[in-house]
């Protein structure tokens, strides 16, 4: 479990829109509230498309948020600040990029990728203590100081994504996103790569946002996971007991599709299964955003949006289903995920 009750972050009520044209709006991320504890893992999934990299990318403030707000430390990311405190909040808050092939500079060598934090933020004083700090970072990650004056062409993806990584390290920060650090790499090097950033973490007092769409991964290194659907949040809970208990419609389906490797168990364990396309985050549904695929929607799932509530401790969830006001009209799902 994380080891404090201490804020990190809290994320409220954000929205980023994107306009596409006359009156058209992509609502990519429409109101997500959680919060971030200091030294945890939150983990968040979802479809491809739901808004969950770009909700990454607007608590790091390289978007600007279009509404809401996301505190760092009691201050507002988004809020005005001077350069100084633009350095500051970029120190603190570092990102792990899902494309490790894209995410680096072809014409710099490692050294130079690595060591860019460091020259920005005035890190280190000489060229001896820069070469020190980079190979140090090198080592840290499970490279040695040779890999420093090679390119990036010259790495394979894993590789790749440990110098982004040591990028990120660069600067001593407290806080990373690391938007599907795992999905470009191969089967074999992703346990590697999450290993790693469990080590690392223990290490250096790291907090994450940990972006997947590999379920089991995200159960693997995940204190708490959030669920989002068409850019707002479904269910949020510790990783033990969203696994285990899961309360939305579309958690269910989502962990009901992790395969499991004893073929008996697989034939076996019960599974749900949605229809349907994820609707255009341009024009969702009304009421509920999952209802026009959910199999125990209802008509009070188009007329109302259901509240993102507390249903036990410490476990939210955003259903109709259990609401004081409308629980009484639907049957809950009894439902088992099986071993994940």
């Amino acid at each position: 479990m994380y080891k404090s009750r201490e804020k990190l972050l809290e994320i409220k009520d954000l929205k980023k829109h994107f306009p596409m044209g006359r009156n058209t709006v992509l609502k990519a991320v429409d109101g997500i509230t959680f919060d971030i504890y200091e030294g945890e893992t939150f983990g968040l999934v979802g479809e491809s498309g739901c808004g969950k990299s770009t909700a990454g990318r607007t608590i790091m403030g390289l978007y600007e948020a279009s509404g809401g707000e996301v505190h760092f430390l009691n201050e507002n990311v988004h809020g005005k600040k001077s350069k100084k405190e633009v350095k500051q909040f970029n120190r603190n808050m570092q990102m792990i990029f899902q494309d490790p092939y894209a995410s680096l500079n072809p014409r710099m060598t490692v050294k130079d990728i690595i060591a860019e934090g460091l020259d920005i933020h005035g890190l280190v004083k000489s060229k001896k203590e820069r070469t020190a700090r980079v190979n140090e970072l090198l080592e840290t990650v499970g490279l040695n100081s040779d890999h420093g004056n090679r390119y990036p062409h010259e790495f394979s993806g894993g590789q790749r994504q440990r110098i982004g990584i040591a990028r990120a390290l660069a600067v001593d920060p407290q806080f990373i996103v690391a938007d599907e650090p795992i999905s470009a790499l191969d089967v074999s090097i992703q346990a590697q790569v999450v290993n790693l950033l469990k080590k690392l973490q223990v290490e250096h007092g790291l907090t994450y946002l940990f972006i997947a769409h590999d379920l089991s991964m995200v159960k693997h290194i995940s204190d708490r996971v959030g669920v989002m659907y068409l850019g707002s949040m479904a269910e949020i809970a510790s990783s033990d007991e969203l696994y285990d208990t899961p309360l939305h419609p579309y958690t269910q389906a989502l962990l009901s599709s992790i395969p499991i490797s004893d073929p008996e168990v697989e034939r076996s364990r019960e599974k749900m299964t949605i229809k349907g396309d994820i609707p255009s985050p341009i024009d969702p549904p009304s009421g509920c955003r999952f209802r026009t695929r959910c199999p125990f929607a209802k008509d009070v799932c188009a007329k109302v949006i259901p509240e993102f509530k507390e249903y036990k401790a410490d476990h939210w969830v955003a259903c109709h289903i259990y609401s004081d006001e409308y629980g009484a009209e639907f049957e809950k799902p009894q439902f088992s995920v099986g071993v994940v």
